[in-house]
């Protein structure tokens, strides 16, 4: 079997030593759970890559890990460099069931507030990583970086809050630490704009701590006296309602003020599932704006400065040739660059447009849908308050049961991959998948209603009434 250290042989003993640095500081438990199969890691002269099989690793890991990646990079090549997630479901093979059920098992601790990866920055520390002047702006994206442009153009924009939605990797975060960014160095309010970005599980895990040791009066002061908040990933508040009455009263204090909100969701604040009322109401009396997937002249725009970053000598056809293919989130025109980077080095040869096309056939059929099994996992799990984990692991409860089939059922219908490629990409067998798209199947046919729980209570509908509205979120 292919391992981290046999993919760059001119850097394995680096990759070796950050690997065991990195496994040292957030621990066994942790490095085995996310890193020990299915994450390949490289080293060159500018970054450092690191490959994941599916979106849901891609942005844990990112969340958690990235920093500590950077560092330990640095304590071996005693250097700085970008550390770039990327997305390659070829690894999905790789993954083990006893490691998936580990992620789902870290998961729920973690978002639950039981307890907070080792080394972990505290929450709410989240470094940023991205500015307004390097976003790419195209017809799929203008509206939303026009409407973030005017968060911090202006003493009072004419609207607040701002609530950007769209699917994975099409630029949220980008735009909300770029708000960030930007209001840092903000004069308009005779000084630097206090400001905060954090996810909606930050906030979360913030907000139990606070109440666990009695620091909730801190807490409040720490947000509520900011001129901006950035909170990204809202839809992690589902059926959160503690969490999400906190939230409320702190977005009314920050409004009521005159300061401002943004934040960013996988959906529109009327898809949330398990999101109370007066939250939604306050979510759509602002601008509410969604972001496409990059068109394919934003698309080349991305490669293009992506393969200028890494100092790479790709001709303008094959970045035509990959903009053309490619349809999904950036991390996946990313990925598939840097793929194409490492086959090119490793064959000792340059980048041409044979070799994209031949080399990177199978990655390019697994992509070339607008709609990747990632979207469909986001969404579905969202739906049902889970997460993405939750569907990979084994667990077998009803909400679970539910959400994992109809995700199967959806990515043999909305995108092109086969039962083997759905079954390796969620850690399960051939027979599992069919299974499930059979059973689903049925239900649709004899108008069954599926059930599953909430922490309201259980509900039910109509299989084709719920698809339909999964699938209205999926678009």
């Amino acid at each position: 079997m292919t391992t981290t250290m046999d993919l760059v042989r001119a850097t394995d003993g680096q990759v070796r030593d950050i690997l065991a640095v990195l496994a040292e500081r957030i621990g066994p438990q942790r490095y085995n759970a996310w890193f020990k199969h299915g994450v390949t890691v490289q080293v060159d002269d500018g970054q450092v890559c690191v490959a994941v099989p599916n979106p849901f690793v891609g942005n844990w890991i990112e969340t958690h890990y990235q920093e500590l990646i950077g560092q330990a990079a640095e304590s071996i090549t005693g250097r700085q460099r970008p550390v770039i997630v990327s997305i390659d479901p070829a690894l999905s093979g790789q993954l083990r069931q006893g490691q998936l059920d580990k992620q789902a098992e870290l998961v729920e601790k973690v978002t639950s507030g039981r307890a907070r990866p080792r080394n972990e920055p505290p929450p709410g520390a989240s470094a940023l990583r991205y500015s307004l002047a390097d976003f790419v702006v195209g017809q799929s994206n203008r509206l939303a970086y026009t409407a973030a442009m005017a968060m911090v153009a202006s003493e009072k924009p004419a609207f607040n809050p701002l609530f950007i939605h769209g699917t994975c990797g099409v630029g949220k975060t980008h735009l909300l630490q770029g708000i960030c960014s930007a209001a840092r160095r903000s004069g308009d309010l005779g000084r630097p704009m206090t400001c905060r970005y954090v996810t909606a599980e930050q906030f979360t895990n913030e907000f139990l701590t606070a109440l666990r040791h009695k620091e909730i009066a801190e807490f409040r002061r720490r947000y509520r006296q900011l001129d901006l908040l950035a909170i990204d990933d809202v839809h992690f508040l589902s059926a959160k309602k503690a969490t999400q009455d906190e939230f409320l009263h702190t977005f009314n204090a920050i409004e009521s003020a005159g300061r401002r909100v943004v934040m960013a969701s996988d959906n529109h604040p009327r898809l949330v599932g398990e999101l109370n009322e007066p939250l939604v109401s306050r979510f759509v009396a602002g601008m509410v704006v969604r972001i496409e997937a990059p068109d394919r002249a934003t698309r080349l725009e991305i490669l293009a400065r992506r393969a200028r970053t890494m100092k790479l000598s790709a001709p303008r056809d094959v970045l035509e040739y990959i903009a053309l293919h490619i349809r999904g989130s950036v991390r996946e025109l990313e990925g598939t660059l840097i793929k194409l980077s490492a086959l090119a080095a490793l064959n000792g040869g340059a980048i041409t447009r044979e070799l994209a096309s031949s080399a990177l056939a199978e990655h390019l059929a697994r992509t070339d849908s607008a709609i990747t099994l990632g979207d469909i996992e986001a969404v579905v799990a969202t739906y049902f308050g889970i997460t993405p984990a939750d569907i990979h692991s084994s667990r077998r409860t009803r909400t679970v049961s539910v959400a994992r089939m109809i995700a199967m059922f959806l990515a043999r219908r909305r995108t092109r991959m086969s039962y083997p490629e759905i079954a390796r990409f969620m850690g399960k067998n051939h027979s599992s998948v069919v299974l499930a798209v059979q059973r689903m199947e049925k239900c649709l046919a004899a108008g069954t209603e599926l059930d599953w729980a909430t922490p309201a209570g259980p509900k039910s509908m109509p299989a084709a009434e719920l698809l339909e509205v999964i699938c209205g979120q999926l678009g």
